[in-house]
């Protein structure tokens, strides 16, 4: 876990950069503190979780983690945790380690429908104030070996560094037919229930002037 931080209303307990993109666009001020959690130690420990209790479980660990670093020297401050499973026929699917796994992904994942669920949460003082989670559902089409390996060329790092080997932002729209539920979830954050339970705790980004 990286150094506390300077005094701030709202830390994000993630280094992805797409959910910062996304608290940006929606006029959030907040800093980053990343937690250090073994994910997979986690979700063996509690076994047998839905996906989405599992989700939440995984934001609710990050937050508290960094929300324990940060209220030593800066305490009131909401730390916001999430994370996203990815299941595909009632088995849930990890990161790829390597460009071959991320291959060994979307051969599995084309041609049918699997689902994302993401989830948050807040935390403040070491106390879970709000969870919660959603899910989409993507259907790839199916993808001739030429396609996959072109695919994953041009991804690049994209295809070990989120959860489905794609990110649907940029290049991965090109392997789907059909998506159902909402973008943001999608992208790895419930972004509306998120700020439904900011604006709950007093945090508005259209009546922040500080921005």
């Amino acid at each position: 876990m990286s150094n506390p931080m300077n005094p701030a209303k709202l830390v994000l307990a993630s280094g992805s950069s797409v959910r910062q993109w996304m608290l940006k666009g929606a006029g959030l001020n907040f800093q980053v503190l990343t937690a250090d959690i073994d994910e997979r130690a986690l979700e063996a420990e509690r076994g047998g979780l839905s996906p989405e209790v599992l989700a939440q479980e995984l934001a609710i660990a990050k937050a508290q983690a960094v929300s324990a670093v940060v209220s030593q020297t800066n305490p009131n401050v909401l730390v916001i945790g999430a994370d996203q499973v990815l299941e595909h026929d009632g088995v849930l699917l990890h990161k790829a380690a390597n460009s071959q796994e991320a291959e060994e992904k979307l051969k599995r994942l084309q041609a049918s429908t699997h689902h994302l669920i993401a989830a948050t949460a807040l935390v403040r003082d070491g106390q879970t104030l709000w969870s919660g989670s959603d899910r989409a559902s993507l259907t790839m089409r199916a993808l001739s070996d030429k396609e996959r390996a072109a695919y994953l060329d041009r991804a690049g790092d994209a295809a070990t560094q989120s959860v489905g080997a794609y990110r649907l932002e940029e290049l991965g729209s090109a392997l789907f037919e059909r998506i159902e539920g909402d973008y943001f979830t999608i992208l790895g954050l419930p972004l509306l229930p998120l700020l439904s339970a900011l604006r709950a705790q007093g945090i508005d980004p259209l009546l922040d002037t500080s921005s």
